[in-house]
């Protein structure tokens, strides 16, 4: 059986009642929007809490808490993770998220307006493209490190305001040593089963790095 939105309930008590509305609603938006255009696997899409909506969120587990008015850059968001969830469990955090793909910013726009994120701007656009600076870049295993980092090296604010340096926080899983070796980069990897207790977790991570 898959988790309801209980299994977010459960792993953050403190959200408010709006919160909760708000992740719950994705039960109900997701698989509207999916059925016009496909963001999650059709597989997935009943596995949503867990695969998406949780997993976007072991970033918000391994930062605690992100400063008022902190930037958030999520590239290669697709339908929206993860940015959306982030962004409903930090609202006073503004968060940009783009794609390459603009059908998939079609869904973001229609999701985020649906439930009132007034902290959230899509845009079909390329990261590379971008003139903004930002204090982190999120994202979800869009490709190899290697690949990645030159796309958003020189998106991020050299000043730091929060509890850790700003930087890159990349949700990626396996073994990754040889891509971080090859991306010539210090890395932190943070795994999510010390968050979620969760078998899909057992070889997934949060990964750092700061800029």
């Amino acid at each position: 059986m898959n988790p309801t939105v209980d299994i977010i309930y459960n792993y953050f008590p403190k959200l408010t009642e709006k919160q909760k509305e708000q992740f719950a609603k994705l039960e109900e938006l997701y698989p509207l929007w999916n059925d016009q255009i496909n963001v999650i696997s059709r597989k997935d899409i009943e596995s949503l809490y867990l695969k998406h909506v949780l997993h976007s969120l072991a970033i918000g587990k391994f930062v605690g808490e992100f400063t008022p008015k902190t930037r958030i850059l999520d590239v290669g968001t697709g339908g929206g993770f993860p940015g959306i969830p982030l962004a409903i469990l930090f609202p006073e955090v503004q968060f940009h998220l783009v794609d390459s793909i603009g059908k998939k910013i079609k869904v973001v726009r229609e999701i985020a307006e649906a439930l009132g994120l007034t902290n959230v701007e899509a845009d079909h656009i390329r990261a590379e493209q971008l003139d903004y600076k930002y204090d982190f870049v999120v994202s979800r295993a869009v490709t190899r490190l290697g690949d990645f980092i030159p796309w958003v090296q020189n998106k991020i604010e050299r000043k730091d305001k929060n509890g850790i340096p700003n930087g890159i926080l990349y949700l990626k899983g396996g073994d990754l040593k040889e891509e971080i070796k090859e991306a010539r980069v210090k890395a932190e990897l943070h795994p999510i089963s010390h968050y979620f207790k969760e078998d899909f977790f057992d070889t997934k991570y949060v990964m750092y790095i700061a800029m």
